[in-house]
């Protein structure tokens, strides 16, 4: 049966063989992962068990645990990893210079309207029952893109919710880092500008029907 700890321990001991500086052992490390088709075949099993295992989220271990966490913490904040690493990089996330990672918090339900100033009956009034067009996801995405005017937001997707709120981690690139700049596979962000409020994203197209 293959695995994945063989195959690491070969290519640790392959870049041992070199005398050769940190950078360019993790360099011949890296090397030989790619070209080695078991290693490839043990990650994406890696990214499907990690996919199947959040089709049922309440059934996590720390799942629980991460609620009543993030319910003490701020609407948004920035967070070092993502949580869902498979989701995240199947929507272009990547672990380099110029990506980050946001969790946001917003509330269920529909929304309320400022109270008109003219008299009228409270049934009227139009204040309560009103749903918005946008979804929850869109608003969270516009609201993360305000907090950061210097990063374009790439995507986002859902790591919880409860009775209350629910959380979403939004991509965030930044277009004016030189990596991004030399990235051929991501620089075409940079002639998107402010492509969250014209409905660029996934959710955002979701919402208009496209």
């Amino acid at each position: 049966m293959f695995r994945v700890d063989d195959e690491e321990s070969e290519a640790a001991s392959a870049a041992r063989k070199h005398s050769c500086n940190g950078v360019a052992r993790f360099a011949i490390y890296k090397r030989f992962i790619r070209t080695n088709k078991r290693m490839k075949g043990a990650f994406m099993n890696l990214y499907q068990s990690i996919r199947n295992a959040w089709k049922k989220p309440k059934e996590l271990k720390n799942y629980k645990n991460n609620l009543i966490k993030w319910r003490k913490e701020p609407a948004i904040k920035r967070v070092e990893k993502p949580t869902r690493i498979d989701r995240a990089r199947s929507l272009g996330y990547k672990a380099k210079q110029g990506f980050i990672v946001v969790r946001a918090r917003i509330k269920k339900g529909g929304r309320k309207r400022q109270k008109p100033s003219g008299g009228r009956k409270p049934k009227k009034s139009g204040l309560s029952h009103f749903t918005p067009k946008k979804g929850l996801q869109r608003m969270t995405e516009e609201r993360v893109a305000r907090r950061f005017p210097n990063m374009e937001v790439l995507n986002s997707y859902q790591v919880g919710d409860d009775g209350v709120s629910k959380w979403f981690e939004v991509i965030l690139v930044d277009p004016n880092h030189p990596v991004i700049k030399r990235d051929k596979n991501i620089n075409w962000i940079l002639n998107q500008k402010r492509r969250v409020f014209r409905g660029m994203t996934s959710a955002g197209k979701k919402t208009r029907n496209l």
